[in-house]
């Protein structure tokens, strides 16, 4: 089992920047694959951003490219998200997930940490 628990969520104003953490436990040697989603109120949980759990590849959903970044801590079982130039469309639940295969449904899921962008 791995279990997940996100941080650093809060309020900022449209322009401004927030990092995301998530720390991993238990058997994190079985981690393949990490990636951060996030839920806005009415709306589908969508996938933002995710990682290789080594971070040598990264993917990115269209509307956060160029803004978010995923990053893994080197040697430390810490996963970041850092977001940049909000907006406030970018106001949602956001939620650490991992899994242990390459392809697939993810595992392992944390709280999630709310993220408000004002205007």
């Amino acid at each position: 089992q791995v279990q997940l628990v996100e941080s650093g969520g809060g309020t900022v104003q449209a322009g401004g920047s927030l990092r995301l953490s998530c720390a991993a436990s238990g058997r994190t040697s079985s981690i393949v694959r990490i990636a951060w989603f996030r839920q806005a109120p009415g709306k589908e949980r969508e996938r933002v951003a995710a990682s290789t759990w080594a971070g040598e590849l990264t993917a990115y959903a269209d509307p956060v490219k160029g803004r978010f970044a995923i990053s893994k801590a080197d040697g430390q079982n810490m996963v970041y998200l850092y977001m940049n130039n909000l907006k406030p469309e970018d106001t949602a639940v956001y939620f650490c997930a991992a899994r242990s295969r390459i392809a697939g449904l993810y595992d392992y899921w944390g709280q999630g940490t709310q993220v408000t962008v004002s205007s």
